[in-house]
């Protein structure tokens, strides 16, 4: 993609090209082709000097004389892409240029003019040079304009909003962002209507296809970027940019008209400004808490040897090596609504709960590394003497967890309930993960016991501790919906029924499989559920088989789709 240039028709608006009193006589659909360069030429194979985008200027003093000539002459020209033909009369051509060379430009869409006044060719190309070097000199300003706004963004550690916000503003234009699964992020629609925007916006996110990480897809006139760090891909960046030809000319100013190449540097570094906005946030929580959380965060990322973890632990009284370890999460149901009660008092409740869990584990006489792990969850290992203690350990902790948060009031003062009971913002969730026989395999059983207070969210038994086979798939799916691991599996299973059914929005044949699936894989039940006649049904079948490349009678490939769907309902999930 080229930097913003002047048109054909730009050029004849020039003080010194009018003075040639111009005429177009052939190819006025191609005025509006861009002029990188103007070359001044009298001879006749001139094109293999050329790289296209030029304006040429002849007299035509060594033009061929004879009509082949002429016609062969306008087709290396229009072959190589330039930009135009310039005669001047006068010296050749005393009335006009001859109907052959107009006639053939014409049918090349070749913009040639004719100057019917003598003009010095240099005074065209000085000004149009110094046009060309003005619009790339406003190419580099706003580049750098766009470069120091998303340099601003990464060190305020703006949100992924802002930075949306500040793509649209710099373009002019709607952005969007989705992640692998086509599911809208953020947008801003830049004054347009946001309903039309995002109407519809999966299906119509599929049929974008942009042949490489950072292209423009001409069909749908989007242009797409890849968002991801450290070889890990997560969501796709996209600005809704008009066909080249409508991109404002260099002689634009306005501060958001946008050149191909300005949007493509700007949507890379929208997109860049994003990825390590993620990793920042992600990272900073572990560095701002205190040597509890550090260890705890290190055994989830594996940000530090176990080997130092374990050192470190023993050196604060929690002793890892040759312990039966258990990971523990307890969070309150319902997310904290920071946008209702404020950060502030967001951030007292997590505070207060981390309290909680800490007296708790000192009522129930339990060693263990403590903290917050994330907004609204506390998390602990519990460092047991054998394995044969577990079960005692984790009621005793839930047990006196509820004590501590009953007698601080927080049930009452929060929901009028006991703490552990309902949906409202005071209930919460005590998980476990499996327990692990060395330091080595805690972060799977945090990881776990994470998973699992995610996923139990929405369940409303009333149970002491919530362990894993408490949660169903859906449930864990539920919990997995953001992991990009997820959603690739999720694209690779069903992706390609999904674009059919995006082409052919009449014959969903998504609800086809999902109907044969559920009832089991009995296709007279499924038809039947599916209000649909068997032949029919069954030819729907065929085609989705066809589509997916999979075998629908095998047990193996009925399973893996099935669990594609259920994680495609998750992924779709509020």
């Amino acid at each position: 993609m080229a930097a913003v240039f002047p048109t054909v028709r730009e050029v004849l608006a020039l003080d010194p090209v009018r003075h040639g009193a111009p005429r177009v006589v052939a190819g006025d659909e191609g005025l509006d082709r861009p002029v990188r360069w103007v070359h001044v030429a009298e001879v006749p194979d001139i094109a293999t000097l050329l790289g296209g985008g030029e304006l040429v200027l002849t007299t035509g003093i060594g033009l061929p004389g004879d009509d082949a000539g002429l016609r062969a002459f306008i087709g290396d020209l229009a072959d190589v892409g330039v930009s135009g033909l310039v005669v001047e009369l006068g010296r050749r051509y005393v009335s006009g240029v001859p109907r052959v060379m107009a006639a053939a430009a014409e049918r090349r869409g070749l913009p040639l003019v004719e100057l019917r006044r003598a003009t010095p060719f240099v005074r065209i190309t000085e000004a149009v040079h110094a046009l060309i070097v003005d619009a790339q000199l406003t190419e580099l300003r706003a580049t750098e304009e766009i470069h120091q706004r998303f340099n601003d963004l990464s060190v305020e550690g703006a949100d992924a909003a802002e930075v949306i916000r500040q793509a649209a503003e710099l373009s002019g234009c709607p952005v969007v962002l989705e992640n692998l699964s086509r599911q809208v992020l953020g947008y801003d629609p830049a004054g347009e209507s946001a309903e039309l925007l995002l109407d519809g916006w999966e299906q119509h996110s599929r049929r974008i296809r942009p042949a490489g990480r950072t292209a423009y897809d001409p069909d749908s006139g989007w242009l797409v970027t890849t968002v991801g760090a450290r070889g890990q891909d997560w969501g796709r960046l996209l600005l809704r940019w008009p066909a080249s030809g409508d991109v404002p000319s260099a002689r634009a100013v306005e501060p958001n008209a946008g050149s191909p190449t300005r949007l493509t540097i700007l949507i890379e570094r929208a997109a860049s400004t994003l990825a390590l906005g993620r990793l920042i946030r992600r990272d900073a929580e572990g560095l701002e808490r205190q040597i509890h959380r550090t260890l705890l965060t290190a055994l989830l990322d594996h940000s530090r040897p176990v080997d130092e973890v374990g050192l470190r632990a023993k050196a604060l009284g929690v002793v890892l090596d040759r312990r039966h370890l258990v990971g523990v999460m307890v969070r309150h149901r319902a997310d904290d609504p920071a946008g209702e009660i404020g950060p502030e008092a967001g951030q007292a409740r997590l505070r207060d709960l981390s309290e909680a869990v800490g007296q708790a584990l000192r009522e129930a006489k339990l060693t263990a590394l403590t903290s917050a792990v994330d907004d609204n969850s506390v998390g602990a290992l519990l460092a047991l003497p054998d394995a044969a203690a577990e079960d005692r350990a984790l009621s005793a902790f839930a047990s006196a967890l509820r004590r501590v948060r009953l007698d601080a009031g927080t049930g009452r003062a929060t929901s009028g309930v006991d703490p552990f009971r309902g949906g409202g913002p005071g209930a919460v969730i005590v998980a476990a993960g499996s327990g692990v026989s060395s330091p080595r395999e805690a972060r799977r059983s945090l990881v776990e016991a994470r998973q699992i207070a995610e996923a139990a969210r929405r369940d409303r038994r009333d149970l002491p501790i919530f362990r894993l086979p408490h949660v169903g798939l859906a449930g864990l799916l539920h919990l997995l919906r953001d992991e990009p691991r997820l959603q690739t599996f999720v694209e690779r299973e069903l992706g390609a029924l999904l674009e059919y059914d995006a082409r052919h929005p009449r014959e969903q044949l998504l609800d086809t499989l999902r109907a044969y699936l559920e009832q089991g894989r009995n296709k007279s039940a499924a038809a039947a559920a599916a209000h649909l006649s068997r032949p029919a049904f069954y030819e729907r079948l065929a085609r989705i088989a066809r589509i997916l490349d999979v075998d629908l009678d095998s047990v193996e490939a009925a399973l893996s789709l099935h669990v594609a769907l259920l994680a495609l309902e998750a992924v779709r999930a509020p």
